[in-house]
């Protein structure tokens, strides 16, 4: 059988496809790949503007990440309770990225296990256990951050943990209040919260976890002073604040992590995915000099098997020497202000709602129409159970243009490599345009 066969009918015999209903899955096989695109096995090239799952930051086949692995004869593995270079290297490299109040790292093999942790961490320091976190946001899939996450793929966790308590995300666009201002928007987001905290008990909060900027749920980029005041009410009730940049971090946002475009610093951090660019699997938990302290006199009881594995701190270190030498932090803030005008071209098109970006970090909300904003498929009809199937043939017809990407809900997101240049901006963003112009013509005008 032909090895390309081959992969296919092993794959659909023995692989487990994540969300997905397993029957008719036609994964394509990739057979090549450099920089940002990839290829199937049909010679097709793709433009990958996802950078796969938000983490390919540093593109495909990047020579120095290939090399990297050629040095790892140079460092034996070691369990957790060891020191090696690699992990003390990254944890520094980590610590010099991050805001000024940061101090150590905890380091996981990816980013829904940051999270547990960063939970356990919350509890033993305040002695509390109620954790608030927000609907339309993704924490990960293990039992604790799929209790953490708030949007639909959450019901799968549930019956869930007792104490995990879900608020409002801002959602302007979405929000039934038309605000004059965003300010305005952020007192009575804050007002919300504030209340609910009283509600709850602030004594028995141990922490307000969120994304800084919700990623899969659509970039929803939080109002102005919104964060900040997230950050007063944590100060005023005891609370910890725990910011997911999962895949905010590393340079998505176009600074090292999204809480440096605002005036607040988090207490934790979650990271994964941009510190290794996926090389490696590799996340962690950055904790500020208070919460570190906290362990100088109690113990850390929390642990897994692969806490700064050698590996994947040595791809790290290499992952972010790449991001200094290539200076592609401030690359993604220069290329995404070209996508930033190629996305509000888009909104003249009747399909397009709106659009939300920061850095190469961006969402196009599709409606049915645009007066009414009602969207392309309803809230939790991702994953095969969208009635019209018109959000699956959107996203199928710009893969099929060579658009590589994946959506939720109403939303497209992209999010390319961190290493994309103007021109294939440009062309891609072409490319999107076309298939839109196509989407229109041949699948929504019967709705008009």
């Amino acid at each position: 059988m032909d090895e390309l066969l081959q992969i296919k009918s092993d794959d659909s015999k023995y692989v487990l496809h994540s969300w997905s209903k397993q029957k008719g899955l036609n994964p394509k096989v990739i057979t090549k790949a450099e920089g940002v695109y990839f290829w199937d096995e049909n010679g097709r090239r793709y433009f990958d503007m996802c950078s796969q799952l938000v983490y390919l930051n540093v593109g495909h086949q990047h020579p120095k990440m290939i090399e990297s692995f050629q040095q790892i004869r140079n460092y034996p593995l070691a369990s957790p309770s060891f020191a090696t270079k690699p992990k003390s290297e990254l944890a520094k490299k980590i610590i010099e990225l991050s805001p000024p109040n940061m101090s150590k790292v905890f380091f996981t093999s990816g980013g829904a296990e940051s999270n547990d942790h960063a939970i356990k961490i919350a509890k033993m320091v305040t002695g509390r256990y109620k954790i608030f976190s927000r609907y339309r946001s993704y924490h990960g899939a293990t039992f604790g951050a799929g209790n953490l996450t708030g949007e639909s793929r959450r019901f799968y966790a549930e019956p869930g943990i007792p104490g995990f308590i879900k608020f409002e995300v801002p959602y302007l666009y979405r929000e039934v209040i038309d605000f004059d201002s965003e300010e305005e928007a952020t007192a009575y987001y804050l007002d919300k919260l504030r209340n609910q905290i009283l509600y709850e008990g602030p004594h028995s909060i141990a922490a307000i976890v969120l994304e800084t900027i919700p990623g899969s749920n659509g970039v929803l980029i939080p109002p102005k002073g919104y964060l900040e005041g997230v950050r007063a009410l944590c100060d005023e009730f005891g609370i910890l604040m725990i910011c997911d940049e999962v895949m905010t971090g590393f340079g998505r946002t176009g600074k090292p992590f999204a809480v440096n475009h605002f005036d607040f610093q988090p207490d934790i951090i979650t990271f994964a995915k941009g510190v290794t660019s996926g090389y490696a699997p590799l996340g962690g938990v950055i904790v500020s000099d208070k919460v570190a302290r906290y362990f100088d006199e109690n113990i850390l009881m929390t642990g897994l098997t692969y806490s700064g594995h050698t590996i994947c701190t040595h791809i790290g270190c290499t992952n972010i020497q790449i991001y200094e030498e290539e200076n592609l932090f401030k690359n993604a803030e220069t290329v995404g202000k070209t996508l930033k005008s190629r996305l509000k071209k888009l909104l003249d098109y009747s399909s397009v709602g709106e659009v939300r970006h920061i850095g190469l970090f961006a969402a196009v909300e599709l409606v049915k129409n645009k007066v009414t904003k009602e969207p392309l498929i309803q809230y939790g009809m991702d994953y095969g159970k969208d009635p019209t199937g018109l959000m699956s043939q959107f996203v199928q017809r710009l893969i099929s243009n060579g658009f590589y990407t994946y959506s939720h809900e109403s939303s497209v997101i992209i999010a390319p490599p961190l290493i994309i240049t103007e021109r294939q901006i440009h062309e891609a963003m072409d490319l999107f345009e076309q298939t839109l112009q196509q989407f229109e013509k041949e699948c929504l005008s019967a709705l008009a």
